[in-house]
């Protein structure tokens, strides 16, 4: 393992000792709004803490984009870190979140850590050396069919002018697909691609730490990866379309006709 990917893995486990500890105690948790539909908890903190204090020792000279504190440092190196994506679950003893963390070096992501705290399930990537859940080598799936498949998604939180072109997305590919799910947390959803327990995912008004750590596991599993318009912007926009690579051309042409004037870039 990569030195720098060894350190995020220990980062991470880390952060999620601190969340399977306040889980127990889940009442006793101080929250708040940061806005509509958006929850914090003082374990989002704390993980965050434990996660950016572990990675500064050894590195303190990288800078930091993370969810709750933000972007901080001048570096060619950036950390990208979401403590604990799935908090409104977490908050409601619902067992689907995770501890999301990225390396990127000039701007293309390098090596990434998701932990499932509540499985200790563990998915790492380096670039150019596959993706693993618990060192067992990750791929995609190999259905080709979009009425075969499980499709992962998000539903817009922040809702506002897109909520109508996501509807008429969710509604047409209720009809040509198996199933859609939500689990709540994307980082593991992009991490389920991935492993091939979703055929695909999308999702509008993602932030880049809910993408990037899973954008390179799925990359590194033989999937692809863009923006609503198969265009390698996503981190960017917010929005995401991931799949297998004939699934991934599929979900692509089911969107098109719901994307809004809004929606184009």
């Amino acid at each position: 393992m990569h030195p720098m990917l060894n350190f995020a893995v220990k980062a991470a486990r880390r952060a999620g000792a601190i969340i399977n500890r306040a889980s127990d105690n889940l009442d006793a948790l101080t929250v708040r709004h940061k806005s509509l539909n958006d929850l914090v908890s003082e374990v989002d903190r704390a993980a965050e803490d434990a996660i950016i204090d572990t990675l500064k020792r050894v590195y303190p000279n990288h800078a930091i984009l993370a969810e709750e504190s933000g972007a901080s440092g001048d570096s060619e190196y950036q950390w990208i870190i979401d403590p604990l994506d799935g908090t409104t679950n977490f908050l409601h003893g619902f067992p689907i979140y995770a501890v999301s963390i990225a390396l990127a070096h000039k701007g293309q992501i390098q090596h990434a850590v998701i932990y499932d705290p509540t499985r200790n399930d563990l998915y790492t990537a380096s670039r150019g050396a596959g993706a693993f859940l618990n060192d067992k080598r990750l791929r995609v799936s190999r259905r080709d069919k979009l009425i075969d498949t499980l499709i992962g998604t998000g539903f817009p939180f922040r809702m506002g002018a897109d909520i109508d072109a996501y509807t008429g997305m969710f509604k047409d590919l209720t009809t040509k697909t198996a199933g859609i799910r939500r689990p709540g947390a994307a980082a593991l959803d992009l991490a389920s691609v991935a492993a091939g327990r979703l055929d695909g995912f999308w999702e509008i008004g993602l932030s880049p730490w809910d993408m990037a750590a899973g954008t390179l596991l799925i990359t590194e599993a033989g999937g692809l990866v863009g923006d609503l318009e198969g265009e390698p912007n996503h981190m960017e926009n917010g929005r995401i379309v991931a799949g297998n690579p004939k699934i991934f051309v599929q979900l692509l042409q089911a969107i098109r006709p719901h994307i809004s004037d809004r929606l184009r870039n």
